[in-house]
């Protein structure tokens, strides 16, 4: 078995699926005009942008210095998150660093402490226009709020140049330029620290998320066929379960499949979901919950009459429980429930899994997210509140709502059900492909890479926009393709050119055309010095964990009922790397002439580039999609 790469053991997620990363500091700063009135530095990638200190979003579609337009809605949600995190304090970010691993986190908050400033004032840079000036930047306008005249002392410049760590990134440069104070880093020795050998054996994973969360899908339980609205909360819960997992954390997924449910096209989405028989404890648990449904005082008989559901045990009364607890954010129309027995069983089952998941000292750690579509919102949080009222339980009180907005599908001839909507985009990658490749061999081989690029089409389809957004699904035929640099299909086209690049490596080696890759520590990375491949580096290798790490928060002590997650972070950040790698692809001959003195640039870009495959391979796995060899 292939141990895992280097890069992975650094990023945190290793076989166990423990991961270490870090929540990434805030860039704005204590400007004297309101945010909306500030013009904003230049802009990193979305996915490590930040908001003033106050945690304001600048107003949408703002001008930079640059003049560029503001970041998107999704880049300030997940920038306020980290705005709200502690950024005074490291030592808890530290001890969930890998040792010998920079990090952003950490170098934005050493840069921070070298300026003697509690505000954040610095910025990562990300495009390539500005990278090739600077990597990191307290603007000026930040510069000026801290400092008489926005002069910064000689030493603290001189205190920024001195910073010294294992997770800060080593520096080069610090000057005072018309934009602000720039940093450089020095990139041979990032390179070296990022791709190098470990300074010694792998840490253990003591910083990993401890604590149980229930992610609970009621589309599950629907009696009918399921239809792609329902796919959608599915398979978000399965991602970030995912995500979860490598953090270390334990999830149980609710509810098991019961075996007459009709969801192939789970399995068709590699999609791995509990299933089960309902056995004795969970009948022993409805009838639990019976007895305190009779003592309960919200509860009340309920005549059976003409109009009077099939089934029905009582009402109870939930609107003046809301009020007498004061709870936040429930719809005003919750009033009356009428309790059966399929009610009963769907709390029997969220009962079940709190009771399953490991101790860790206190049951509140256990937090139970229902993930539904908006449509169901309104019954689930009837079965919240009906929770609430029959369990007294610290659990009932983290309850969390994850609200998918609506899945509007175009040109349906009539309502298309989730396994129809899989075979249309199966048909229709099969066509696309063979527009792209030709006739495509009829192989156990090639049915595989069809089934694959299916099921990555329609995960970033479901996954890449935020989840209370709407999704337009156009079922035309030219409404998916293989060349679209923003489909599924694209990224994995571009994991299958490195698995290319690095089989067509291993041949030529064993021809004698290559020596052999030499190990890590004899590696020359001064000859890396393309602008593409410290873009690869430095906005992708470096922030990769912390990534990770923000596209599974659950923000559990938020007020009121409804939480947001940053479940599309993974889908996005594979979007953009596949860009920039192809981009870098395309312009630069990895695999060159078999002459002694190219070996060295050759050999370093392979270990870059093995750290790429690694990123994309780890990536991958949080969607459950297997990295494709080649198409």
């Amino acid at each position: 078995m292939t141990p895992w790469p280097r890069w992975v053991r650094l990023s945190g997620l290793t076989p166990s699926g423990a991961m270490r990363g870090a929540c990434l500091q805030p860039c704005g700063a204590a400007l004297t005009h309101p945010p909306w009135r500030r013009r904003c530095p230049p802009h990193p990638p979305w996915w490590l942008r930040a908001v003033p200190q106050d945690g304001r979003p600048a107003r949408p579609r703002a001008r930079d210095q640059d003049g560029r337009r503001g970041a998107p809605r999704a880049a300030r949600n997940m920038a306020a998150s980290w705005a709200s995190r502690d950024v005074t304090s490291g030592a808890a970010m530290g001890e969930e660093m890998a040792e010998g691993h920079p990090g952003v986190a950490a170098t934005l908050r050493a840069l921070n402490g070298a300026l003697g400033r509690p505000a954040a004032l610095w910025v990562k840079e990300s495009g390539a226009r500005n990278l090739r000036h600077r990597d990191f930047l307290a603007p000026r306008a930040a510069l000026s709020a801290a400092f008489p005249g926005g002069q910064v002392p000689p030493e603290a410049v001189s205190a920024v140049l001195s910073l010294r760590g294992p997770a800060v990134l080593p520096l080069r440069v610090c000057r005072q330029t018309p934009a602000g104070l720039a940093v450089q880093v020095r990139r041979p020795e990032a390179f070296q620290r990022l791709l190098g050998p470990l300074p010694g054996p792998a840490p253990p994973a003591a910083g990993a998320r401890a604590g149980c969360v229930v992610l609970h899908c009621p589309a599950l339980r629907g009696p009918g066929a399921p239809r792609p609205r329902h796919l959608r909360s599915v398979l978000l819960a399965d991602h970030l379960a995912q995500l979860l997992r490598a953090q270390g954390v334990h999830v149980r997924l609710v509810p098991a499949l019961s075996e007459e449910a009709s969801w192939d096209v789970l399995r068709q989405l590699r999609i791995s979901w509990p299933s089960g028989s309902a056995g004795s404890s969970l009948t022993d648990a409805i009838s639990a919950l019976k007895a305190v449904l009779g003592r309960c005082p919200c509860a009340a008989a309920c005549e059976q009459g003409p109009g009077t559901a099939e089934g029905v045990i009582c009402k109870v009364h939930l609107k003046s429980f809301v009020e007498q607890q004061g709870l936040l954010g429930y719809d005003p129309n919750l009033d009356v429930l009428l309790v059966t027995e399929r009610t009963l069983r769907s709390l029997a089952e969220l009962q079940e899994a709190v009771l399953q998941c490991p101790a860790k000292g206190q049951s509140s750690c256990c937090s139970i997210v229902h993930v539904v579509n908006c449509e169901e919102e309104f019954q689930q949080q009837q079965l919240d509140v009906l929770w609430r009222i029959l369990d007294q339980g610290a659990h009932t009180a983290l309850q969390k709502h994850l609200v998918c907005g609506p899945v509007k599908v175009t040109n349906p001839s009539s309502p298309i059900g989730a396994d129809q909507y899989f075979q249309l985009r199966k048909h229709q990658m099969y066509e696309a492909s063979v527009i792209k490749y030709g006739e495509l061999a009829q192989d156990e081989a090639w049915t595989e890479v069809i089934d694959t690029l299916t099921v990555a089409a329609i995960r970033f389809e479901m996954l890449s926009t935020a989840h209370r957004s709407q999704i337009t699904l156009d079922l035309e035929n030219n409404s998916i393709s293989t060349k679209g640099t923003k489909s599924g299909a694209f990224v994995m086209y571009n994991c299958a050119r490195l698995a290319t690049l690095f089989n067509t490596f291993q041949r030529a080696v064993e021809r004698g055309t290559y020596p052999p890759l030499p190990p890590v520590s004899e590696l020359n990375f001064s000859c890396l010095r393309e602008e593409g491949e410290w873009l690869l580096l430095f906005n992708y290798l470096l922030p990769f964990p912390e990534v990770l790490q923000q596209a599974a928060q659950l923000p559990m002590s938020s007020k009121g009922i409804r939480i947001t997650a940053n479940t599309e972070a993974v889908c996005k950040f594979l979007i953009q790397l596949s860009m920039d790698f192809s981009s870098y692809y395309n312009r630069v001959h990895i695999l060159g002439e078999p002459v002694p003195h190219l070996f060295d640039q050759m050999f370093a870009r392979l270990q870059l580039l093995g750290a790429v495959r690694d990123v994309f391979h780890s990536a991958l796995a949080t969607l459950h999609l297997p990295p494709l060899s080649q198409i």
